[in-house]
């Protein structure tokens, strides 16, 4: 339903490969220096909440000549087509930061590097580095970056210490020493786990595990590379982790009977040692905050490096938009550090008017991070639990340590097949070669046919 309100979260995309290759359709056109006024009509912040609010307030503040129209339902690749093909497209779209490239390649969205200039703003001051590489094709920027949510790895030290694991022994350099924590701290019932050592994510997470390894799902100029001797090496591994705690069937169908945001979470029933999570879930287990024991620690990389992969959403403008110059203020806008200190303020009186948070704030990870910094300094706060301070610390720190997975005009064809090849191949029913070769060869054709192999 569209609603007339204030002025922008959610909603990870999954695309549709339709082939029209090129990029940039009408873009040059555009008209980003003019005064923004009209109707802007936008795409996103389903279920916004106070930081989501926060911001669109402020954005709304900032362009008084404007009126928006919000669309505030989750983004859907075949209504986001239908629509572009229509002409009836939104100004503003927002989607997974992983599938701009793929848009791009289409002809469906602008370039922004002109409204950037309009806007006197300088991507690569303003963002994390592997940020804008998320949103970067061709030599160009294609979306205005918010959020990121880098992962690491969550531990239960209640678990830990009951089986007699140090932290040490979760460095995922280490495989040997890891293998060994995980199995003394899984508990199976014949091969049923009743605990597990160690979630990594093995099959959502599977292009982080590759970075780890010195692989990666596609090259510089977005070709898949899946069957890469490193990924092969990865996957291998977790097909290890998984063997270690019952096999990865009997592993998922206990992870899915978790309640993750609720009481059936595994840290409150100890049903887990560690887990890989992204930074948004220590906030949901503030509320638990006096029943469980955590800490954190980063992924490794095999050469012992810290490592993380920068996750999030973007803000594009269909090449149809008919409004950019408003499209490009309000989406700068709400990307501003002004909008974030906004967002930070809602936080932190959403906080001390919670008691199920008790006084915890997790912090903001803008994918800004001089706005990061400014927001920790002032916000980010758990006196009292030194579990949730060292959580805290850990994830800010590993932030300066990601990579991009990298854009690709494949992405989403990319990301179906490494799912699909991980599962088969942690199942069992393929070696990771196989599975990967199989994978690659179809994602090639993918890429071959959106971006001419280019």
């Amino acid at each position: 339903m569209r609603a007339r309100v204030g002025i922008g979260v959610a909603a990870a995309a999954a695309l549709l490969l339709t082939g029209c290759g090129g990029g940039g359709g009408a873009a040059g056109a555009a008209d980003f220096e003019s005064e923004p006024t009209g109707t802007l009509t936008a795409w996103g912040f389903e279920n916004a909440d106070d930081v989501g609010q926060a911001r669109l307030d402020h954005a709304e503040s900032t362009l008084s000549g404007v009126t928006l129209e919000l669309d505030a339902t989750a983004f859907d690749a075949q209504k986001f087509t239908t629509l572009a093909a229509s002409g009836q497209v939104p100004d503003v779209v927002q989607m997974d930061r992983q599938f701009v490239a793929t848009y791009a390649a289409q002809g469906l969205i602008m370039p922004l590097d002109a409204c950037f200039a309009a806007r006197d703003v300088d991507p690569d001051d303003y963002w994390y580095e592997h940020v804008v590489d998320d949103v970067e094709y061709q030599d160009q920027v294609w979306g205005v970056p918010q959020f990121y949510q880098p992962p690491a790895i969550l531990l239960n030290q209640r678990v830990m210490n009951e089986a007699g694991v140090t932290d040490a022994e979760l460095d995922t350099s280490d495989r040997e020493a890891l293998l060994s924590a995980i199995e003394r701290m899984t508990v199976l019932e014949g091969s049923n786990p009743t605990r597990l050592g160690f979630d990594p994510q093995g099959v959502a997470k599977a292009a982080l595990w590759m970075l780890s390894f010195g692989g990666g799902t596609v090259d510089d100029e977005g070709a898949p590379t899946l069957d890469r001797a490193e990924n092969v090496e990865a996957v291998e591994f977790l097909k290890e982790v998984y063997d270690a705690q019952g096999g990865y069937a009997n592993v998922k169908s206990f992870l899915d009977s978790f309640d993750v945001f609720g009481d059936g979470n595994a840290y409150s029933n100890d049903y887990v040692g560690a887990a890989i999570w992204d930074q948004w879930y220590p906030n949901v287990l503030t509320a638990y905050a006096g029943d469980i024991e955590i800490a954190a620690t980063p992924l490794m990389t095999q050469d012992g490096e810290p490592i993380t992969a920068a996750g999030g959403q973007a803000f594009v403008i269909p090449t149809s938009a008919k409004n950019p110059s408003a499209a490009c203020a309000w989406t700068v806008a709400l990307t501003s550090p002004d909008a974030w200190q906004a967002a930070g303020e809602a936080r932190a009186e959403t906080t001390a008017g919670n008691p199920d948070r008790q006084g915890i704030n997790t912090g903001l990870f803008t994918g800004s991070p001089e706005v990061d910094t400014t927001l920790r300094d002032q916000f980010a706060d758990a006196a009292g639990f030194p579990g949730f301070e060292d959580v805290i610390a850990t994830y800010y720190e590993v932030a300066a340590e990601g990579e991009s997975f990298g854009a690709s005009p494949a992405g989403q064809q990319i990301q179906s097949e490494l799912q699909n090849a991980v599962t088969s191949a942690v199942l069992g029913e393929s070696s990771a070669e196989e599975a990967l070769t199989q994978a690659q060869d179809a994602a090639m054709r993918a890429y071959e046919q959106v971006a001419g192999g280019e």
